[in-house]
């Protein structure tokens, strides 16, 4: 990992919510944009853990829900990815596991989280804010582009809850 301090070094930091009253009036994020270097610090926090449990969504034995990633994310790649500047190689990393970061990123309960080792002792790493960073910054810049179906079939989904 990049920084093998940044855990002790950095607190854990949060986008801040924009003013209900004026989050009402549009459909765009509730969550401020963090700056990048806000954000490479978070990535920095990761601790290159032996055995991650971060990504690890896989059930371990009878009756175990499992205790990160429900995707297997490769989390701490993507972390020091960010932490290093490296903001297209997280995206691949990110793209290797999920294929709607966008998605995903902003409705998933981070279970990630909470399996941070770091988590322990501390607060966890902001890994859904750095999720929805990268693929934010990703459609910014290009590097995603929508795909649109060459046939539509005229058929709706409708998603309660």
């Amino acid at each position: 990992m990049g920084k093998p301090t940044g855990f002790i070094e950095y607190e854990r930091v949060l986008p801040k919510d924009r003013d209900p009253i004026e989050r009402v009036k549009d459909w765009d994020e509730f969550h401020e944009h963090m700056p990048e270097e806000a954000l490479r610090e978070q990535g920095s926090r990761c601790m290159d853990c032996g055995i991650p449990f971060c990504h690890l969504g896989d059930v371990v034995s009878d009756g175990d829900k499992g205790s990160g990633c429900p995707v297997n994310n490769l989390i701490p790649e993507w972390n020091d990815l960010l932490y290093r500047g490296l903001w297209r190689e997280a995206l691949e990393r990110l793209h290797k596991t999920n294929n709607f970061p966008e998605f995903t990123g902003r409705i998933c309960p981070a279970p990630c989280e909470e399996a941070c080792t770091l988590n322990i002792f501390d607060d966890p790493v902001s890994i859904k804010t750095i999720e929805c960073a990268i693929i934010d910054k990703a459609w910014e810049e290009g590097w995603v582009e929508p795909q649109i179906p060459a046939h539509r079939t005229g058929k709706k989904v409708a998603i309660v809850g």
